[in-house]
Formats: structure tokens, C-alpha cells, sequence
């Protein structure tokens, strides 16, 4: 299940102004380019940001993801009949055969349950060509990002037109390794709604993401650093094998 932040259609809305920058996708969009691919399945793509970056570029792109307000907003951006939306999570996909499948941002954390994120690898393996990839990256649990999740360090207040000034901060509710669970607030100037999101991540640690993958039927082809925060997060590049198989 997506939490209220992708889920309700007030929050959904403004997503995007909230969180503008995403140089983070740079890296997924040379990755795409580096392998050559140009058919890309983009699960988790939430507002369409990267699904309509690709399709900008000429890719064919289908984009996945359970929350039906994200995908509202997806496609009510312009080049948004470009991209095929699916309506749910990896269980929804139909048969395909891409050259790329990504999870990009908090994606695959997001997918806390054990074995929906095994499920997930497995229709990620299903739906790629033979020698195809899967892209997608977590946070190094040893970095312990959680600890800067409170009011005072996140603390903003945007203006976004047709909406108002809206305040917003994150605060860390729980911490259970390797699951981390924190709320965002959002509290709309215009009418003084307030409106609360709660979320959980996954760190898993970079061992049992390679097992997982290869109980996928997935081979790593490599562990990269992430550009924009470099020492914090895996960059995961897993392949389906070239020869052929279920």
C-alpha cells in the first residue's frame, strides 16, 4: 500500500512543487542511455517525473504504480498520452518485454513487506528481455540517514501556485531495524488544513539485496555510488541472463 502522501489527492498535487529537484534521475537517464535501452518499465513512477523524462527522449516507457492520485497527476501532464499507465503493483503488470526496468528514489524501500519486495524482483525479471536490466537504488543502512529526519533540518515553506504557501517537515516516528518509519506534515496557509503522511523504509543491508536479486533469477552486474549523494546509497545494476529461462 502507498502511504497518504502519494494516496490523497491533496498531497499528491502538490508532490512535485515540494520536491522540485531531481538531479537524482540524471543518473537513471544515463544509465537508460549507457545500456542502450528503449523500452523502459518504470515501477513506483508516482507522478510520472522520470517516465516522461524518457518519454521526452524517445523511449517507450510503461509506468507502474499503486496510488491512484500520483497517476492522475501523471496524466494530466502534457506528454502524458506518450506513457502507459498500470494501475497497481508488480501483480498488475501485464506480459512485457522491456530493456529496462527502474525503481528510482525511495522505490524499492518502499516495498517494505518481504514478500512483496520478492515478488516485486521476480515480475521485475519477468518483464525484462534476456540480458535486460534492472536499476534501482537504496540507502547504506551504516549511514543512518534517519538521524537527520526531524522538524528542524526539513523544515520549508513553498509557495505553489494555486495552492498557497504550505509548510511542511518530516519526524521520525520509529526506528526497528531495519525498518524506519517517519511522518510528513503539511499544513495549507490558504485554509489551515493540516494533512499527515506516514511512511516506512526498508534498509536493507547490500548483502541481502544481492541475495534477494539472485533468488530473482538476477545476476548483479554492478554496485554503483549514487551522483547525488555520493557514500550514501547503492546503485544497484542487475541483469536477467542472456540465455533463456522462464
Amino acid at each position: 500500500m502507498a502511504d497518504e502522501g502519494f494516496t490523497h489527492p491533496r498531497l499528491a498535487a502538490i508532490y512535485d512543487p515540494l520536491d522540485p529537484d531531481r538531479g537524482d534521475l540524471d543518473a537513471y537517464l544515463g544509465i537508460a542511455e549507457e545500456f542502450g535501452a528503449r523500452r523502459v518499465l518504470d515501477i513506483g513512477c508516482g507522478t510520472g517525473v522520470f517516465a516522461l523524462l524518457l518519454a521526452d527522449r524517445g523511449f517507450e516507457v510503461v509506468g507502474l504504480d499503486p496510488a491512484a492520485a500520483s497517476l492522475d497527476v501523471a496524466r494530466g501532464k502534457p506528454g502524458s498520452d506518450r506513457v502507459r499507465w498500470i494501475d497497481g503493483d508488480a501483480s498488475a503488470l501485464p506480459p512485457l518485454r522491456v530493456d529496462l526496468v527502474t525503481m528510482t528514489a525511495n522505490v524499492a524501500q518502499a516495498i517494505v513487506d518481504p514478500d512483496d519486495w520478492r515478488s516485486t524482483l521476480r515480475a521485475a525479471h519477468a518483464s525484462l528481455r534476456p540480458g535486460g536490466l534492472l536499476a534501482f537504488e537504496t540507502r547504506d543502512p551504516a549511514r543512518r540517514a534517519w538521524e537527520e529526519w526531524n522538524q528542524e533540518a526539513t523544515y520549508g515553506v513553498t509557495d505553489i501556485p494555486g495552492v498557497g504557501a504550505v509548510e511542511s517537515w518530516i519526524e521520525l516516528t520509529e526506528v526497528r531495524p531495519p525498518l524506519v518509519s517517519f511522518r510528513g506534515t503539511c499544513v495549507f496557509a490558504a485554509d489551515g488544513e493540516v494533512l499527515t503522511s506516514d511512511s516506512t523504509l526498508c534498509f536493507r543491508e547490500r548483502e541481502e539485496v544481492e541475495a534477494d536479486l539472485a533468488a530473482a533469477g538476477l545476476v548483479v552486474h554492478a554496485v554503483r555510488d549514487a551522483p547525488d549523494r555520493p557514500g550514501r546509497e547503492f546503485v544497484f545494476l542487475a541483469r536477467r541472463p542472456p540465455t533463456a529461462g522462464p
